[in-house]
């Protein structure tokens, strides 16, 4: 590309002291890695692209619903049930044909994480899962790819930067630094179970984006051996000085061999168990099968509703005291709003009677919704019918 053409698009930018066209080539001649076209990743994408970066890959095999337009910002209703990662990709190409975009419609893995991240220069997380964050930090650290971080809760977000020198002490720290051990999956609900205000993923999102170009630039310093956090309701920021691990608990595979033999579903306690999941498919198969006891262990008032089936409904936080009014039924199938609580009242469930088959469905009400959509059924004004334990 010739300076003249490069002024005429990217020249505001090329305008700044210590930039120039020099750091612009730069940005032509990175690629970056995102890792899911959600939240984080439509306006991480879409700012990379504006800036200029060569190549950029999707990792994303979900599907567009209607939960997800009010934050990620590269859909629209008309992409309701296609790939989250070819519609994003168009939108890119459409926005700069200057990058080249590279889709990976699949779930990443032991298997496929290794090759995928190797073609770039860096990745950006956008996941919102913690099995899929560590294992893309183990890859990163056994290929020695920087890592930008990024993650919102209710109205915090967060933002650093891994495996690249701290300015300060020239240490390459983790994402097992900050999280030596995961959570377990109910202490930290996922946006559809505490909500997301969709301008807090959006302002994330364009923080990673922008510590990517100082990673491809040399310019500004990286949010290495730091982690940046924003509260929206104060517009308070605090930034905290990470250190290494001083537990040795943190440490990643090792080798590739043992990069893929590691269970990253297990490590997260995501493990099942006893407990099976299931599909929206088979929940609605089960649901209506006579010796199915189906349980609704949301809070009173959340929808949509469970329509045309009867069901109990037990909130999760009573359900300690409400478990001997379970006995009389073998098979139990629970559900919630994401299958996070529905998972942990099913492991509750089974401890106390390991004799009963127990299943949680899998992406919770949400996903039945949007698989009754699919069928070209309505779930939102149906008044189902709920029984209530007493």
């Amino acid at each position: 590309m010739s300076s003249s053409d490069l002024s005429g698009r990217y020249g505001r930018q090329m305008l700044l002291p210590d930039f120039g066209e020099e750091k612009q080539r730069r940005l032509l001649a990175g690629s970056v890695l995102v890792i899911g076209a959600g939240g984080l990743g439509c306006p991480a994408l879409l700012y990379l692209a504006a800036a200029g970066v060569g190549r950029l890959g999707i990792v994303d095999f979900d599907r567009v619903e209607t939960s997800n337009l009010h934050r990620q910002v590269l859909y629209n209703a008309g992409d309701i049930g296609l790939s989250k990662a070819e519609v994003a990709a168009a939108r890119i190409r459409a926005a700069n044909p200057d990058t080249a975009v590279d889709v990976f419609n699949t779930r990443i893995d032991t298997g496929n994480a290794l090759g995928i991240i190797a073609g770039y220069d860096l990745v950006v997380d956008g996941s919102d899962n913690f099995p899929t964050r560590y294992l893309v930090n183990d890859a990163c650290v056994l290929l020695g790819k920087p890592l930008v971080y990024g993650s919102v809760y209710r109205y915090e977000g967060q933002v650093g930067v891994f495996n690249f020198p701290d300015s300060a002490t020239g240490t390459r720290l983790s994402y097992r630094d900050l999280f030596p051990r995961p959570p377990a999956p109910e202490e930290v609900p996922n946006c559809a179970e505490a909500g997301v205000l969709g301008v807090l993923p959006g302002i994330i999102g364009t923080m990673q984006a922008g510590e990517a170009i100082k990673l491809l630039t040399g310019l500004g310093e990286p949010l290495a051996g730091r982690l940046l956090t924003w509260h929206w309701l104060h517009n308070s920021f605090f930034e905290f000085r990470l250190s290494p691990d001083p537990a040795g608990v943190s440490a990643a595979p090792e080798n590739e061999a043992a990069f893929k033999k590691t269970d990253y579903d297990l490590f997260c306690g995501q493990e099942t168990g006893r407990v099976k999941e299931v599909l929206p498919e088979e929940f609605e198969r089960l649901a209506g099968e006579e010796n199915w006891l189906v349980i609704d262990v949301r809070n009173p008032g959340e929808q949509p509703r469970l329509a045309g089936r009867p069901y109990l409904s037990v909130p999760l936080s009573g359900l300690e005291n409400r478990l001997p009014e379970l006995q009389g039924a073998e098979n139990l199938l629970v559900f919630c709003q994401a299958g996070a609580r529905s998972l942990k009242a099913a492991r509750i469930i089974s401890e106390r009677y390991s004799h009963k088959t127990v299943c949680s469905l899998k992406g919770g009400i949400n996903a039945w919704a949007d698989y009754q959509r699919r069928q070209g059924e309505s779930t939102d004004h149906l008044p189902g019918n709920q029984q209530s334990i007493p």
